[in-house]
C-alpha cells in the first residue's frame, strides 16, 4: 500500500459565515459505525468469540483497557456521562468485587497476560475510589495484564475531591497522564452548573502531577454553559493558560434535558444564545492559538512538542472511545458498567444498569448489552472517516489498494457533495487526494459524515451534538 503523506499542520482558519452556514448535528465518530447503531442481537457469545479470535492471532498486538467508574459524590447539572451519585465509599468496594470477577473472565477468554500499551479510568469520578480501592483495582489490573513500560496510563480527575499525596499515589500506581476537570472558573457558572471548584485546587493538582512526573496534563473546559459570556470565558482561559496544560479541551455543551436528567436543572434562559457560543468559541480559538496551542482536531488542542501534535504531524493519529490517541490502532477491552470496547471487528457495550451488570457477573458470564460486528463496508469507511477526522486528508490510492475498490465507483452518491464542499472551500480533491482545507477543520464532522452510510441510509433515535 503506498502510505499516505504525512499530514503538515497549518493554522487553522475560523470562518464564521461558513460555520454559521453549515451548523447542524452530527456524530462525534470515536467510532464508526457510532455506537446507536449496535443492537441487541450481539451478545455474549459473540464478544467471547472476538476475544478468542484475538488471543489467537499471529500478531499478539498489545490493547487498550479502559476502566468505568460510575460513582460522584455531587452531581454535575451539564454532565451526560452514565453515572451514580453517592457519598458511600461502601459501594465501591461491592463494585470492585464484581469489576475483578469481569477481568478475571476478560483474561480467561484471552488465556494469556494480555499486554497493555494504553489504560484509561474514566467515569463517573474515578477518584471517588480511595486510594486503597485505586490500588485494588490496579492490583487486578496487574495480575492478569502487564502494562508496558511505554504505555500512556491515564486517569480523569476531579481537583474538589483529589490533593496532592493523591496525585503522588496513582503516580507510584503507574499513572502518567491526567486528565483535569475544570469547565469553568466564573463563580456565577459554577453556582449554575452545581460545580464549586477553585483555581487554587485546581493548580495543586497540575503541581502535583508534574512533581509526580506526569508526562501530560490535560484539562478540559465547556462552552455554552448558563451564564457565560465571551468575556467570562475569555477570563477562565487566561486563567487556565496561566496553569500551562500541555493540552486543553475546549468542548460544546449540548443541552439534551429530555435525555440527560441532570440538565433539566438548568434554567434554560440563562444559556447562551447559538451567536453569542460562536462569539465563545471564535475568541477562545484565537486565545489557544495565540499562546502557541496546536489545533489537533474538533475541540482539542496541544502545545508543539506534545505528544498529539507529534503524532498529527507524522500521520499517525488515532481516534477512539477515549478521544485522540498517539498509538497505532489497537484492540480496545472495555470494563465496568457500560464500558464500550473494539475487539478485532466489533465493537461491544456492557450492562449500561449496574443491577444487571451484577446480574451477569453473578451468572458467570461477561456483562454485554449490546454491539456489532462491522461489514467490510463498516470496515472501509470507518477507515475513510478516521483518516479524515485524524490526518484532515485522504489518499485514494492507498483506499483503494487497501480494500480493492475503484474508490469513484464506490463512492459515486458520496462525490457530489465532496465538490459541493470543495466549492465552498472546505477542501480540495483532485481524484486522488483529498486534503481539508484550513477553514473546513472546524467542520471536519460535516465532512466526514458525507461518507456514514448508516446515518444516510438508516433512521436512528439519537440525538447528536452541533457539529460546532
Amino acid at each position: 500500500m503506498t502510505p499516505t503523506a504525512p499530514f503538515q499542520p497549518t493554522q487553522c482558519v475560523f470562518d464564521r459565515e461558513l460555520i454559521e452556514k453549515l451548523e447542524g448535528s452530527g456524530p462525534r465518530y470515536t467510532s464508526y459505525p457510532t455506537a446507536d447503531r449496535f443492537h441487541g442481537g450481539f451478545g455474549v457469545k459473540d464478544y467471547e468469540h472476538w476475544l478468542q479470535q484475538h488471543a489467537i492471532g499471529a500478531s499478539h498486538r498489545p490493547v487498550s483497557l479502559y476502566v468505568h467508574v460510575p460513582f460522584c459524590n455531587t452531581i454535575c447539572y451539564y454532565c451526560g456521562c452514565n453515572k451514580i451519585i453517592t457519598k458511600d465509599k461502601s459501594r465501591a468496594d461491592q463494585y470492585l468485587d464484581y469489576l475483578e470477577k469481569e477481568i478475571a473472565l476478560v483474561a480467561a477468554r484471552l488465556g494469556y497476560r494480555e499486554k497493555v500499551i494504553q489504560l484509561h479510568f474514566g467515569g463517573g469520578t474515578p477518584t471517588f475510589l480511595s486510594d486503597e480501592q485505586l490500588s485494588r483495582v490496579m492490583a487486578a489490573i496487574n495480575k492478569h495484564f502487564e502494562l508496558l513500560p511505554d504505555g500512556e496510563f491515564s486517569i480523569e480527575i476531579d481537583p474538589r475531591k483529589v490533593g496532592r499525596d493523591t496525585v503522588l499515589h496513582l503516580g507510584r500506581l503507574g499513572f502518567n497522564r491526567m486528565s483535569v476537570g475544570i469547565q469553568d472558573f466564573d463563580p456565577a457558572v459554577q453556582q449554575a452548573v452545581n460545580r464549586i471548584q477553585s483555581e487554587e485546587e485546581t493548580l495543586t493538582v497540575i503541581n502535583a502531577a508534574r512533581e509526580a512526573g506526569f508526562k501530560s496534563v490535560s484539562v478540559d473546559l465547556i462552552y455554552g454553559l448558563p451564564l457565560q459570556n465571551a468575556d467570562s470565558v475569555r477570563r477562565t482561559v487566561d486563567k487556565v493558560l496561566a496553569m500551562n496544560p500541555d493540552r486543553i479541551a475546549l468542548y460544546n455543551y449540548a443541552h439534551l434535558p429530555s435525555v440527560f436528567m441532570p440538565q433539566r436543572r438548568i434554567n434554560e434562559a440563562d444559556l447562551p444564545t447559538a451567536a453569542h457560543k460562536l462569539d465563545i468559541l471564535q475568541n477562545s480559538v484565537q486565545q489557544l492559538t495565540d499562546a502557541g496551542y496546536v489545533f489537533i482536531g474538533m475541540d482539542h488542542f496541544a502545545k508543539p512538542d506534545d505528544e498529539l501534535t507529534r503524532a498529527l504531524q507524522q500521520g499517525r493519529l488515532q481516534r477512539n472511545f477515549q478521544g485522540y490517541s498517539t498509538h497505532a490502532d489497537c484492540d480496545m477491552i472495555g470494563l465496568g458498567v457500560s464500558s464500550i470496547g473494539k475487539v478485532g471487528p466489533c465493537y461491544s457495550q456492557n450492562e449500561k444498569d449496574i443491577d444487571a451488570y451484577y446480574a451477569a457477573l453473578d451468572a458467570g458470564h461477561l456483562p454485554v448489552l449490546r454491539g456489532m460486528t462491522l461489514t467490510q463496508d463498516d470496515i472501509l469507511r470507518r477507515s475513510v472517516i478516521q483518516s479524515l477526522m485524524c490526518r484532515f486528508s485522504l489518499s485514494v490510492e492507498a483506499i483503494e489498494e487497501t480494500f480493492g475498490i475503484n474508490f469513484a465507483d464506490y463512492f459515486a452518491d458520496e462525490l457530489p457533495l465532496i465538490r459541493e464542499f470543495q466549492q465552498v472551500g472546505l477542501l480540495t480533491f483532485d481524484g486522488d487526494f483529498l486534503m481539508v482545507a484550513p477553514k473546513g477543520r472546524f467542520l471536519i464532522r460535516n465532512i466526514a459524515m458525507v461518507f456514514d452510510r448508516h446515518l444516510r441510509e438508516r433512521e436512528t433515535k439519537a440525538r447528536y451534538s452541533k457539529t460546532i
